[in-house]
């Protein structure tokens, strides 16, 4: 089968090693695409072509038809423009491409903002932080005083953001010379973000939450409209350098079932938690393979295969995952060689 694997994040290299672990050369060749030459990706596909960088919206998906016409994709795996292509599926089923999706349209629009995504949430199936979502400096202050009432730290987060980008604690106590000279991160002081409002009088939707102060935990999936097939929990240590623990927290099983159940998560996903006085919060849904995917599969299931298995409509073996396993990652030095 010819897979496509169009722009995505760089992890995506990892899926693409445990998906070929098991399998014969001759069963599936991984074709990845990407604007830059240098992508790593290209090292790990059979064929890698360059996506033109301009394009976007209605174009880019007329560009994806065409690759897949040009190009005999069976599977198409989208990264870029994964909500969008999601929509659409019909013109590639009508050349014979089937596209994995992660779930329908509105689902995969919700999840790419938490604000919108938290108030749909329901709590019987999993439960999140208390947080409210502001727009101004007076929703910040009135969000504020009234969180602070019932939490000891409050942490912020744009509604819509990948890979943690914006998150901050407030520091009521220490301005930015301060935090830089001693070399404080994720903390912003609430005074000057203050200030900073002055100048922005509207701004995008933030989130001003309780903050959850213990261990996080990162949960690697795979699915099937709705079913989940198998999920790995990494817990991540809090002192650095300590790698991560292949962890099988119940309360988090139950809600990763839920969850994949209720927004019916299809192909590899990622959810993540975090431990409060409460007990775990759901933090996000990711509809994509994680940065920690690798290790991940370390613990005894090849997620990427289990999809694919899924995908040919095959009996998934549950696998034996080694619960206590310790994992981390290492940087490994290569060549880029551009794509001819």
């Amino acid at each position: 089968m010819r897979i496509w694997f169009n722009k995505t994040f760089s992890t995506i290299g990892a899926v693409l090693g445990n998906l070929r672990q098991p399998v014969s050369a001759d069963e599936i060749t991984l074709i990845c695409t990407h604007t830059h030459t240098t992508a790593a990706v290209f090292l790990s596909a059979d064929e890698s072509y360059l996506e033109p960088a301009e394009l976007t919206g209605q174009a880019y998906l007329e560009w994806c038809v065409d690759f897949c016409h040009q190009h005999d994709i069976q599977l198409f795996w989208p990264g870029k423009g994964a909500t969008l292509i999601s929509r659409h599926h019909v013109l590639f089923q009508a050349m014979g491409t089937q596209v994995m999706s992660v779930a329908d349209h509105d689902t995969l629009a919700l999840l790419q903002n938490k604000a919108d995504f938290y108030v749909d949430l329901k709590s019987d199936i999993a439960k999140t932080m208390d947080f409210l979502a502001v727009n101004d400096r007076d929703g910040f202050d009135s969000a504020v005083a009234e969180l602070s009432a019932k939490h000891e730290r409050l942490c912020v987060k744009p509604a819509v953001s990948v890979y943690g980008l914006g998150f901050r604690i407030l520091d009521t106590q220490r301005d930015s010379i301060t935090q830089l000279l001693k070399g404080v991160e994720y903390q912003i002081p609430m005074r000057e973000l203050r200030q900073g409002m002055n100048n922005t009088p509207q701004f995008a939707t933030l989130l001003v939450m309780e903050h959850l102060g213990g261990p996080e935990w990162s949960v690697d999936c795979a699915g099937r409209h709705g079913e989940l097939l198998c999920a790995v929990q990494r817990k991540k240590s809090q002192l650095a350098g300590h790698g991560q623990t292949i962890d099988n927290n119940a309360e988090i099983n139950g809600m990763v079932a839920k969850l994949t159940e209720h927004y019916k998560l299809n192909g590899l996903f990622n959810i993540q938690f975090k431990e409060g006085v409460n007990g775990p919060r759901l933090l996000e849904i990711n509809p994509r393979p994680s940065g920690g995917f690798g290790m991940a599969c370390l613990s005894g299931a090849n997620l990427a295969h289990i999809a694919w298995q899924s995908i040919k409509g095959e009996t998934i073996q549950q696998p034996v995952i080694r619960y206590g396993l310790r994992v981390t990652e290492i940087n490994t030095p290569v060549i880029l060689e551009g794509v001819s």
